[in-house]
């Protein structure tokens, strides 16, 4: 049994769910969302709270219940408090600021990045060198912060770079490393 998929989602108050077969919205004070899901996953509404079920234990249907739950739930979350990324700017010189609705990088390249958000997401520069994602949709803003880390992903020697906000990057030895484990 899915035990991720057998816990009903409870609505918070301000959230409406509209049900139509296989189509579910929600909104709520952040906004709306809307999805279709597989047919054979049945989304109802009892008491106050969204349960899914599965019509019987085959592999597929048991995988695509907890799923289903997991992407209803984050659907209510996201219309009710939103979901937000940080990021950080590690490097001499590295900066990040705010122009407009966009931001633009200075990471070691010859000329600015300027990085538009998408519709839907906001990208604010907080400080010299910390960036936030923010939005309703949870794979969006997760799409969004992983295409800034992808401008300059940290470096394996000396960790500069764009990384998620308490990321541990693990760092190389590198050449004096080696040397010094070498015996002659």
């Amino acid at each position: 049994m899915s035990r991720v998929g057998q816990r009903p989602i409870p609505l918070p108050q301000g959230i409406t769910v509209d049900i139509q077969k296989n189509e579910v919205t929600v909104k709520g004070p952040k906004g709306e969302l809307h999805r279709s899901f597989h047919a054979a996953m049945s989304i109802t509404l009892k008491d106050g709270s969204l349960v899914v079920s599965r019509p019987n234990d085959q592999k597929m249907y048991r995988a695509l219940h907890g799923l289903t739950r997991s992407l209803l739930a984050n659907m209510v979350e996201g219309v009710d408090k939103g979901f937000e990324r940080f990021l950080e700017i590690v490097g001499v010189g590295y900066r990040v600021q705010s122009v407009g609705d966009k931001i633009v990088l200075q990471v070691g390249y010859t000329h600015p990045v300027e990085v538009p958000p998408p519709p839907g997401i906001s990208v604010t520069a907080e400080g010299p060198n910390r960036v936030r994602v923010f939005g309703i949709d949870k794979e969006a803003v997760g799409r969004v912060a992983a295409r800034i880390r992808r401008i300059h992903p940290p470096d394996a020697y000396k960790g500069k770079g764009i990384r998620y906000f308490g990321e541990q990057v693990r760092l190389k030895p590198g050449k004096a490393g080696r040397a010094a484990g070498k015996k002659r």
